[in-house]
């Protein structure tokens, strides 16, 4: 099943890097959050990917073309570094096709605009390119199969700090909590569509906006609601928590962490 990547945004709330950086390059550790989100969808067999390139999609493409396996893998090296023997490989096995879909383009045309590259497909996930979780694909595609709807996605609690206010007119104050607590569900990404979804989506018109309202009101579109681990990376903070986490060793999200056969690569 092929996965659609939306890595085109600016970053705006994560300025430390966005100036230089698209914000699917912003690292956790030493991999960039594309490529933890990658390996994700990998380990459950979805190896196709579609990235959605907009601003600085230069950085992307160069990251590919010059991959370095050694940065992530257990190695040997012999032979004063002509052979390395390494434990395991990351993307032999992926398929990546690069789209340039506009730099100011929102998700629903950049959505649009990959559309001939998912031809044939009956279904296919999507994903913002920027939240992590340690969700089951597995039953979060099974749940969607089941439903016959168009469209689906992960529905999370929310991890921000903010305060929700419930105010009168005059200023009265009748109640205020954190968001965290409030009771609400927010959309956490992680979508599946079937080809269908196309044909909701105007010239123009920004995915969540337009194009669910429509499915909603024809009951075409479900949710998958999940309460384990779930973290987006919009912020510097956000950032920081996931490289402190990962620094502890508190890596949830990195589902395909196992064993691997060692290759052997001659230069």
């Amino acid at each position: 099943m092929k996965v659609v990547l939306f890595c085109g945004g600016l970053g705006m709330r994560l300025r430390e890097y966005s100036e230089t950086l698209p914000k699917p390059m912003v690292e956790i550790g030493y991999r960039p959050i594309l490529w933890h989100l990658m390996k994700y969808y990998a380990f459950y067999g979805h190896k196709e990917f579609i990235l959605c390139l907009g601003y600085r999609g230069d950085v992307i493409k160069n990251y590919f073309l010059k991959y370095e396996e050694c940065a992530s893998n257990n190695f040997t090296l012999k032979q004063g570094g002509k052979s390395i023997e390494l434990m395991n490989r990351d993307i032999d096995e992926w398929t990546i096709t690069f789209v340039d879909t506009g730099r100011n383009a929102n998700i629903g045309q950049r959505l649009k605009a990959v559309e001939p590259y998912l031809k044939g497909e009956d279904v296919f996930l999507a994903n913002y390119a920027d939240g992590l979780t340690d969700c089951d694909l597995s039953d979060v595609i099974e749940n969607f199969d089941k439903s016959g709807k168009i469209g689906s996605f992960l529905s999370v609690r929310p991890i921000q700090s903010f305060h929700i206010v419930q105010a009168k007119q005059d200023g009265k104050v009748e109640d205020i909590k954190d968001l965290s607590n409030s009771g609400l569900w927010i959309n956490g990404g992680f979508m599946a569509f079937r080809s269908q979804i196309f044909e909701y989506i105007k010239a123009g018109e920004e995915l969540v906006h337009e194009p669910f309202q429509r499915l909603i009101k024809e009951d075409a579109l479900i949710t998958y609601r999940y309460e384990g681990f779930w973290v987006s990376m919009d912020t510097f903070k956000d950032r920081q928590r996931l490289d402190d986490m990962y620094a502890r060793g508190e890596t949830p999200w990195m589902v395909w962490q196992r064993n691997h056969d060692s290759t052997t690569i001659e230069k």
